[in-house]
């Protein structure tokens, strides 16, 4: 039987596919700063109470798989995590000081409902980088 979370008068399983990039879809994201941005939102999603259910950091963007309660919003959530990462990683692992102007994450993002083919979504989010290489491979 499917297993649901309950808050006062609701159950619910909310999960969603969440991809964003860095600014200007630079390819930072490799080495020491993966491994950091991936704490960083961790401790970002258990701080709400959200789920990180899969994570995978590529060089030029981030898919995760988060279950999200209803008293928030996914706009509100990925608005929470981006903004409070860009400051954390600028001051915990780029070692910047300066109090304004943190930028980090490009504005948008991608979001997609998971619904009960959570196992599918959570392997394309483990295999994409054996995608991403296949793929590069095809073009050399």
């Amino acid at each position: 039987m499917h297993e649901f979370e309950s808050l006062a008068h609701v159950r619910w399983d909310c999960k969603y596919h969440v991809v964003f990039i860095p600014k200007y879809r630079r390819k930072v994201l490799y080495g020491r700063l993966r491994v950091g941005v991936g704490k960083i939102l961790r401790a970002l999603c258990d701080q709400k109470g959200i789920e990180l259910l899969e994570g995978h950091a590529r060089p030029d963007h981030v898919h995760l798989c988060l279950k999200i309660p209803p008293k928030y919003s996914v706009s509100y959530t990925i608005g929470f995590l981006k903004g409070k990462s860009a400051v954390r990683i600028h001051r915990e692992l780029l070692n910047e000081r300066r109090m304004a102007g943190l930028h980090f994450w490009a504005a948008g993002y991608w979001v997609s409902t998971v619904g009960l083919d959570e196992a599918t979504v959570r392997k394309y989010i483990r295999e994409q980088e054996d995608r991403d290489s296949k793929q590069s491979k095809l073009f050399e």
